[in-house]
């Protein structure tokens, strides 16, 4: 979250820890290993069609904030030829910070969200899906409120090629997830733009579906404030929400977030 005016602790440093330490770092641990704007994590599985148009539209709409940034590709087991296509799009692109992880067993949306945030140097931390379902115009439309809070949360008020069963099915999750947790929040599983060192330090349980819900909750339960952001985006591929694995992931991010609202009523905390 945004560090406050006078943090709530202090230290006191030995000679020795001064030559290893400074005590700035200390007291905004979210400035540390921080070189970079923005840290990308791209999400790839199978995109051999998109991947290279999602590194443009990225880039492009970036450079155009002119924020600086990374770009950092997972492919997850692609069966493809995406990685190939990554590959190629880093060496016509010597000049662009761009790095890409080959999963070797496949980990999950989840799971690589999480392990990205370990790599990267940005201060912030943004999820793009390979298929490129966010336009350039709305890529610079959500990172230009980069730093006017801890949390940038797209609300997707249009989304071409999605289908009215899957908006009322997005619609009763979000209504469930406020529920459940006491906030009123437009929308869980959009790409939203963390400080990176929140994933590191808040990061999940859960690893399937409702992993963006219970991050967003589980900061907002520490105080962390947001801005909402209305933009477009497109749908590419088919929705795999209905799945039992989803549903147990929605029920286990439920139960966290429950959890969580009862032992802050009975802690005070």
């Amino acid at each position: 979250m945004s560090p406050p005016d006078a943090p709530p602790f202090e230290f006191t440093l030995s000679a020795a820890s001064l030559r290893d330490h400074r005590e700035e770092m200390l007291l905004r641990p979210e400035l540390r290993d921080t070189t970079l704007d923005l840290t990308c994590f791209v999400s790839c599985y199978n995109e051999a069609g998109f991947i290279v148009q999602t590194l443009d539209d990225i880039t492009g709409a970036l450079r155009e904030l002119g924020l600086s940034f990374e770009i950092i590709v997972v492919d997850d087991c692609s069966n493809d030829d995406s990685v190939e296509r990554v590959r190629a799009y880093i060496a016509a692109h010597p000049d662009e910070r761009v790095i890409l992880r080959r999963n070797l067993v496949n980990r999950g949306l989840a799971q690589n969200y999480i392990d990205t945030a370990f790599l990267g140097k940005g201060r912030h931390y943004k999820l793009f899906c390979g298929d490129n379902t966010e336009p350039p115009a709305s890529i610079a439309r959500i990172c230009s409120h980069i730093g006017k809070a801890d949390i940038i949360i797209p609300h997707y008020v249009s989304v071409e090629g999605k289908s009215g069963a899957r908006k009322l099915l997005s619609r009763a999750y979000t209504a469930l997830v406020n529920l459940v947790s006491g906030n009123a929040v437009p929308y869980y599983n959009g790409l939203a733009i963390h400080l990176r060192h929140n994933i590191m330090r808040w990061h999940p349980n859960t690893r399937g579906f409702g992993f963006q819900a219970d991050i967003i909750c589980m900061l907002l339960d520490q105080g962390a404030s947001y801005v909402e952001v209305d933009v477009e985006a497109v749908n590419r591929t088919e929705s795999g929400a209905l799945t039992l694995k989803n549903i147990l992931s929605v029920a286990h991010t439920l139960i966290d977030v429950l959890i969580r609202r009862l032992a802050r009523g009975f802690y005070g905390r």
